[in-house]
């Protein structure tokens, strides 16, 4: 999910283009072999400014005879509020009335790649990061439209007129944008725009409720699941108990006497699986009439995984070198190997870190209106292009002939970017089966939380085990580091550049940065019969608990004060002064160091960047309860967050609000996803645990001051917050926790 900056951090060599990226990914069966992008990834490059797809305003803009602005968003919105800070970036330079913008959701069209990448894709915290130019110049260019349009009708210079506000005005005569909208929709798109100086910003930077603040609060917002179509019908998915095992036979005449059921059929699952759609006229007929299915599983083919036996296999790995992992970019540290004397101190450990489900609020549905000649999907989709190719490979249609209409999603954390294109792909596997057996009709594929939860993707369970040298300043002096972990990205279409010498590059991200230290890291990908794919910031969701849960323990084994023994570990260098700002400035606003805290209660400290962005957090914690049940609870957070410019504050603020639930329930004991024999032993949320309202701690936000150019927010917030709870725990109680979620006993 972070292609954008692989891109420029690939292997010793030169970087790797984007025209070769776009290439790899067609030669392994991916994105583009089905000419999904062919004007921004193949020929945008040499492209007059104003003519690519991205850049024109009819695409993106559209204004009502009322003065309604109605800007579309090149991506899913899951709740990061990108729409939002979109929007305001087009209106900041279209002068529009902000009280008077709306927005929507673009599709799988070439108009609505990622203008940085060349496809269609929400991920990686890229959004803002690599549109908001783009956005800025698309309002900027309306409004020169707009401009121009008013100019030629009413027979004055543009340099005589005003544009603001949502009205033209100027040679005694005004008209609103939406009076002059199709006129200036036929005027020449401008091939260069003059942009605003960050001096005369009214939106940009300032803090701004959600354009669907109020839908989503009074319960009108529409999301994927909501989707009602005419004739439609629904399916649900019988799937193996065991990930790739296939029917060996059913019976499925006590289903189809249910009141509602339509039809029972095999369909072909994600990774060579197969289950057993039921199709009826509603949810809870085809549920009613899943449940009084009877299926023999032929399951004798498919590997079982077995969580405890998972441990000790990569326990035993972790002992042993793996393939040595490239860290392009990182910067120098002195050779990793320790002094012919041995060293003075030394840390062995190891950590653990379970697989877990992605759960977003609203679980995994995708409806197919499949007719004659083509087909319409209604989706939440992370990748629209990509899944609209997966679906036209399912139905036997051409690209163009399959549109996504792409809804607002609740929730996704990853979970709605498969590169397979899994859940869309069966979704269309279902309405082609449905249309053979002479039911051509709109179908809609819900998952229950419990599909999701045990049939699902999941982050990779993972092992480290670091090996430390340090003398009795905190000098490290040697590092040997291990990691054991599935790829999220063999087999996918990303593999081809985003596995670099045998190691996928997301596995090891954020290790050692900022901190020049002596590492030699190696890594195992044991294969492994389970789904695994990205999760909310991927691999910094282990390696920022690893880094900074061992910096903090150097420093209380050599008495230093874990701020001071950061920032001097950190070096000089301008990579390493962004973390230093976030960390001085979440010091100074919670007052570290100056005040004291009650009896019982502890500070722990983190910083970490992914994504481009650094947030350090300086967080309190107290031991609360009785006897046996005392535990560390978390009671208030400081965050100081470097993202650049900041687009929207608020938005920001609500991320980093919720990457803290998000993190802290990684902490709590029952956030695992376990399996025995082959299955996944949770179902629900009973055995899923996540953290109750009264567990969410105070957080305060603060934003470093930059006019750089922007940084994303989606992920960063959440790496290091489950390290620095973790680091006031070992203050709490003289022990360090070696494994997510925490383990009291």
């Amino acid at each position: 999910m972070i292609v954008d900056r692989l891109l420029q951090q690939a292997a010793p060599g030169p970087a790797l283009p984007r025209r070769r990226f776009l290439a790899a990914t067609a030669t392994v069966g991916g994105l583009l072999g089905l000419g999904l992008w062919p004007a921004a990834g193949r020929a945008q490059g040499a492209a007059r400014p104003g003519s690519r797809p991205h850049e024109q305003p009819r695409a993106f803009v559209s204004i009502a005879r009322d003065g309604t602005v109605t800007v579309l968003c090149n991506r899913l919105d899951m709740g990061q509020g990108i729409e939002t800070a979109l929007a305001m970036a087009c209106a900041e330079e279209l002068d529009a009335d902000w009280s008077r913008v709306v927005t929507g959701f673009g599709n799988q069209q070439g108009a609505y790649v990622d203008p940085a990448m060349g496809m269609h894709l929400t991920g990686g915290s890229n959004s803002v990061k690599n549109s908001c130019q783009q956005y800025r110049e698309l309002g900027a260019r309306t409004r020169a439209m707009l401009l121009a349009a008013a100019s030629q009708e009413w027979g004055v210079p543009v340099a005589q007129l005003r544009a603001a506000q949502g009205v033209v005005a100027g040679g005694g005569r005004q008209a609103g944008y939406g009076e002059l909208f199709e006129a200036a929709m036929a005027q020449p798109v401008p091939e260069a725009v003059t942009l605003k100086p960050a001096a005369e910003f009214r939106l940009l930077g300032k803090p701004q409720a959600l354009t669907v603040a109020r839908a989503k609060s009074d319960g009108t917002q529409r999301y994927a699941i909501d989707v009602r179509l005419p004739g439609m019908l629904t399916a649900v998915i019988q799937r193996p108990p065991v990930f790739n095992g296939r029917v060996a036979g059913f019976d499925a005449a006590a289903a189809r006497r249910v009141k509602g059921v339509v039809e029972v059929f095999p369909v072909a699952l994600d990774r060579g699986g197969q289950g057993l759609a039921v199709v009826a006229e509603g949810y809870w007929p085809a549920k009613l009439g899943r449940d009084a299915l009877k299926v023999d599983w032929a399951l004798a083919e498919a590997p079982r995984a077995d969580t405890e036996a998972l441990r000790r296999e990569y326990l035993a790995l972790a002992q042993k070198p793996g393939t040595p992992a490239p860290q392009p970019g990182l910067r120098a540290a002195s050779p990793a190997s320790p002094p012919a004397g041995g060293t003075p101190r030394t840390i062995a450990a190891e950590f653990v870190f379970p697989y877990l489900n992605h759960a977003q609020l609203e679980p995994l549905c995708c409806t197919v209106d499949l007719q004659a000649d083509r087909a319409v999907i209604h989706a939440a989709s992370q990748m629209p292009g990509s899944d609209a190719a997966a679906a036209a490979s399912v139905l036997g249609l051409k690209p163009e002939q399959v549109e996504i209409v792409v809804h607002m999603a609740g929730g996704g954390f990853g979970r709605r970017a498969t590169p397979t294109g899994e859940w869309v792909r069966e979704a269309a596997a279902v309405a082609r089966g449905l249309a053979e057996r002479g039911r051509r009709a709109p179908v809609k594929v819900m998952w229950s939380r419990e599909d999701d939860m045990a049939a699902g993707y999941y982050r990779p369970f993972t092992v480290h085990r670091a090996e430390i040298g340090f003398d009795a300043a905190g000098k490290v002096l040697s590092w040997e580091h291990r990691v054991v972990s599935q790829s999220i990205l063999a087999g996918s279409p990303f593999e081809a550049f985003m596995v670099q010498q045998g190691v996928d590059v997301t596995t090891v991200e954020g290790l050692r940065e900022p901190y020049a230290l002596p590492m030699n890291v190696s890594v195992h990908h044991p294969k492994v019969n389970v789904p695994v794919l990205w999760w909310r910031a991927v691999g910094s969701t282990h390696t920022a608990y690893v880094m900074e849960t061992l910096i903090d323990e150097i420093a209380a084994a050599t008495r230093q004060d874990p701020v001071a023994y950061r920032m001097a570990l950190m070096g000089s260098d301008a990579k390493a002064a962004r973390h230093k700002a976030a960390l001085q400035l979440a010091v100074e606003a919670s007052g570290y160091g100056r005040r004291k805290l009650p009896a019982g209660t502890a500070w722990g400290v983190a910083v970490h960047e992914s994504f481009g962005s650094v947030v350090a957090y300086v967080v309190e914690a107290a031991l609360r309860g009785r006897g046996a049940e005392r535990r560390p609870v978390l009671t208030r957070v400081t965050a100081g967050v470097h993202c650049n410019f900041c687009v929207n504050p608020r938005s920001v603020a609500a991320q980093v609000e919720g990457s803290v639930l998000m993190a802290l329930a990684t902490t709590l004991p029952g956030h695992a996803i376990t399996l025995k024999d082959g299955r996944v032993e949770q179902r629900n949320f009973d055995r899923f645990t996540l953290p109750r309202l009264a567990q969410m701690p105070r957080v305060d936000v603060h934003l470093v001051p930059s006019a750089e150019p922007p940084t994303g927010m989606g992920e960063p917030a959440l790496p290091p917050l489950a390290p620095a709870f973790a680091n006031a725990v070992a203050r709490l109680t003289g022990r360090r926790q070696r494994e997510l979620p925490f383990r009291w006993a």
